[in-house]
Parts: structure tokens; sequence; C-alpha cells
């Protein structure tokens, strides 16, 4: 088992400042871990829906060059989806989205070392429910890493929505999520005491991304944190992305990825940790100094950790 699996939503990202339309670019939160894992160097295998149109044709393209593999019969969709995102004075992005998600059957692929879902490949009817049953079954033979990334715009039963996270959680080993959206899931609750609830599910981490505060996880072993990277935020487009693929590719260097593994990685230490998020928040530091979702390769990555 050498090759990821990451399950998920595509899309164009349609950029508007000011009410002007100013770039397009490829994105969805599971293509942008999908890619930036194989800018990285990994092999990844990647399903998703498309149309078969220009703006499928696209993502397709996209997908290739950057070395991840986009599964068969993916260009089912009558229309590629798209999402509005629109930059706010601070790089903030709000989005407004036209998908239709779907999914179908169990892709032939080789049992894979990871598989990777979340945002709204986890919760909009009825790919999500494809979803869930694809983490069931892979979760004997992989390490399942999770990001909700939460796509409010999309969601009509918040009380449902937050259901389907919770079960993704109970089978993940590994969990990333936002502090907004963790607010957005459990307003109530202080972050690392629901962080801590959620670790309590199955998971072996739970990391909270807290922006420009840096980010906290916990494991068994107790709590590890980094702060952020001083940069100049052109956008957070992807930045969460980044940090997931970061954290993804660090614990796969660390030979902490596999079913086989599973073991090793629930009794991760503290400062094994603390390396892994300060990698991935290298990442993450990179991709909000460009513009759109530009997810570093291995030559930044390895250049600014080594600058540090």
């Amino acid at each position: 088992m050498t090759r990821g699996l990451v399950i998920g939503e595509s899309l164009i990202d349609i950029v508007e400042r000011d009410d002007q339309i100013t770039a397009e670019h490829v994105g969805g939160s599971p293509l942008n871990v999908a890619v930036g894992l194989a800018r990285l160097g990994r092999d990844v295998d990647f399903l998703t829906r498309i149309g078969d149109d220009e703006y499928g044709r696209r993502i397709a393209e996209y997908v290739n060059t950057a070395g991840a593999q986009l599964l068969s019969d993916t260009s089912t969709a009558a229309r590629t989806p798209t999402a509005r995102a629109r930059i706010g004075d601070d790089g903030s992005a709000d989005y407004v989205f036209d998908l239709d998600w779907q999914l179908s059957g169990t892709p032939e692929v080789a049992p894979p070392l990871f598989v990777h879902t979340g945002s709204i490949a986890a919760v909009r009817e009825p790919g999500c429910l494809a979803v869930a049953a694809l983490i069931d079954t892979y979760h004997l033979s992989a390490t399942v890493t999770l990001d909700p990334n939460v796509r409010p715009p999309l969601i009509v039963d918040r009380d449902l929505a937050r259901e389907r996270i919770e079960h993704l959680v109970e089978r993940s080993d590994i969990v990333k999520v936002s502090e907004e959206d963790l607010r957005w899931i459990d307003p109530d609750r202080p972050l690392e005491r629901l962080a801590s609830t959620w670790l309590a599910l199955g998971p072996s981490v739970v990391v909270v991304t807290m922006g420009g505060r840096g980010a906290m996880a916990v494991c068994a072993a107790g709590v590890a944190q980094v702060q952020a990277r001083p940069v100049q935020v052109v956008d957070t487009v992807g930045a969460g992305d980044a940090f997931m693929a970061g954290l993804i590719d660090a614990l796969w260097a660390m030979d902490l990825l596999g079913a086989d593994r599973r073991g090793e990685l629930r009794r991760i230490r503290p400062d094994t940790l603390t390396a892994a998020l300060d990698k991935a928040s290298i990442a993450a530091a990179l991709t909000v100094a460009r513009a759109g979702a530009d997810l570093p390769d291995r030559t930044a990555l390895d250049a600014a950790a080594g600058a540090l």
C-alpha cells in the first residue's frame, strides 16, 4: 500500500472582489488535498464527479498535471460544479455554490494507505451516503483522515449535517477542523474541550486550526500547539486544505499511515505531533501568500522549512 485515496468534490472557484470577477481557479477542498499531496511527490488517486464540459476538462488537466490520478467514470455530472468566492478586504472568502454531489460504487483501486474526505462530500446528499459507505469499507485497511470544512450555504438540515460529521469522526483516525467550523458545529463548548470529546469518539489525533493564532492538536498523550507562520496574506483560499495535505505528508514521512500503523499513531507523542503540525503550518503559510488555492510543491515546502 503506497498510494492514498481522496474522495470528494471538485469545482471551479469563481473569485470576485468588489462585485467583479477577478479570476477562476480549479478548487474544491478534497481536490486541493489530492493536488497538494501530488505536488509533494505523493501517489494519490482522486475519486470525484465532474461534467464533460470545458470546466470539467480543465479540472481533469489540473489534477493530472499535478501528478494525481483522476479515477475513471468521474465525468458523469450534467455540469461541472462552481463556487463563487467573494473575497473581503481582509482576504477572507465567502462562497455561493452550484453543485450536485453524487457517487456510486467502489473505485477499482488497490487498498490505499489512507483515505481522505470531507467538506461538501461528507454532508450533501445523495453522495454523502456513498462516501460514508466507502469510509466504512476502507477503515479496516487504511488510515482515515477527515476535514469537515463546513459550507453552511449548502446545508439544509444543520442537525443532520452534524450527525453525519460526527459519524465520520467516529470512523476517522485523523481529524483536522477549523476553529470556525467547530463553532458552527457546537458553539457552546470551548475548542479544546470539543476536540477532546471528538478524540474520545475514536480518532488518534484531532487538530484545530485557528487562523492567525496557529493550530493545536490533542492526542492520547497530551496537547501539541504551533504558532502561525508570519506571512503577507493575499487570500485564505485553500489554506486549510494545504494544512491538511501538509499534515498527511508529514505523518506519511513518519511512517504513521496505514491500518497496520494504527497502534503507533494512537501512541503518538506531543513532540512528534508538534513537528507534523509545524510542517502543515508552513504549507498553509505558503498558500495564503498566493492567490487562490495554489498549494506548494516539495521544493517550495522544503525550502521554506529549511529557512527557519
